[in-house]
């Protein structure tokens, strides 16, 4: 298969172009998408093939540009929208949660609304307490919803696809540190199925769970394990709302151990309601109580080596690896 080196970034925009170019309807809004190519590169070229009436910026209140995507997806047509870092979407969530999720529910099924919205989530790059959140797991909680985070280059490729075929709202998150990332893409590479997780690294001894940016530092985690002699499975979520407990649940019974990877705040996580749903599920086949690795309970510092210690690290992945089998 002919492949094409890449980037994360370039496959989001190269998903987009192909979709905009197959539907007259898909648009992308937000705020510096057009001129100034996205905060961060994502639809840079863009506004040049497609022009300002497809390629739309909008003032700086996402509660506006966010509810005109929710008419827009009602008129009929497929908006995209650009939240561009996760904390602004806190500006736009009574749009979100009381209008996109709710109206096909409160319309007794008269009106979907098939809404795609990108944003930026996550820590590692130094931006400090304000721009560093990672909320994916907010929207996670809300009925009405699909919430994915792309992690590879195939993910950030198909998923935009997929989701626009959806007929109610999706919510895409797009981990910062990935943006980068560069790797061999197959040049016919399009749709991806959404609907269920991805066993990243196989193993026999405990399950890793992540997602995100934390999926990388898993498969680090796991290779200081293997040196060590432990199998290591790693399984990346891909799609937090619904989750794929099937794929989960599979391997902890397998490995009867688990280590759940999320870079949320501990307290009332995703990986607390995974943990849950490992416990509820499989008790029984548990050697360890379920480990959990997040972001310490702080609003995350600005100088490095204080930022990388509140987030979770191979090291920290592979020590509550550890401690599984130490009470296994």
């Amino acid at each position: 298969m002919p492949t094409v080196e890449t980037t994360y970034r370039e496959a989001m925009r190269a998903a987009m172009r192909e979709a905009m170019r197959a539907d007259d309807r898909v648009f992308l809004m937000g705020e510096d998408v057009g001129s100034y190519g996205g905060c961060f590169a994502v639809s840079l070229g863009l506004l040049e093939e497609f022009g300002p009436e497809r390629i739309r910026d909008t003032p700086l209140s996402e509660s506006a540009f966010v509810g005109a995507g929710i008419g827009a997806a009602i008129g009929g047509m497929r908006p995209i929208v650009e939240i561009m870092t996760v904390n602004f979407s806190l500006l736009a969530l009574d749009q979100i949660l009381n209008n996109a999720a709710s109206l096909l529910h409160m319309s007794g099924g008269q009106f979907n609304v098939p809404l795609v919205i990108r944003m930026t989530t996550g820590a590692g790059r130094q931006l400090a307490a304000q721009h560093s959140h990672s909320l994916e797991g907010w929207y996670a909680h809300i009925p009405g919803l699909r919430v994915l985070a792309p992690t590879t280059l195939e993910d950030a490729r198909g998923m935009l696809a997929t989701a626009l075929a959806d007929p109610d709202p999706v919510l895409i998150f797009e981990h910062g540190s990935l943006y980068n990332l560069k790797g061999e893409l197959a040049e016919d590479a399009g749709a991806v199925d959404i609907d269920r997780a991805a066993v990243r690294r196989a193993g026999d001894d405990v399950t890793v769970v992540a997602y995100g940016g934390c999926v990388a530092k898993a498969l680090t985690a796991a290779e200081q394990l293997a040196a060590e002699g432990v199998s290591a499975e790693v399984i990346d979520l891909r799609t937090l709302r619904p989750l794929d407990d099937a794929t989960i649940l599979a391997s902890v019974r397998r490995t009867h151990a688990a280590v759940v990877v999320d870079e949320g705040w501990r307290s009332g996580s995703l990986s607390a309601e995974i943990s849950a749903r490992i416990t509820e599920q499989a008790f029984y086949e548990l050697d360890a109580p379920v480990e959990r690795v997040c972001t310490a309970e702080v609003p995350l510092p600005y100088p490095r080596h204080l930022e990388e210690a509140a987030l979770p690290q191979p090291e920290t992945i592979a020590a509550a690896a550890r401690r599984t089998r130490e009470a296994g």
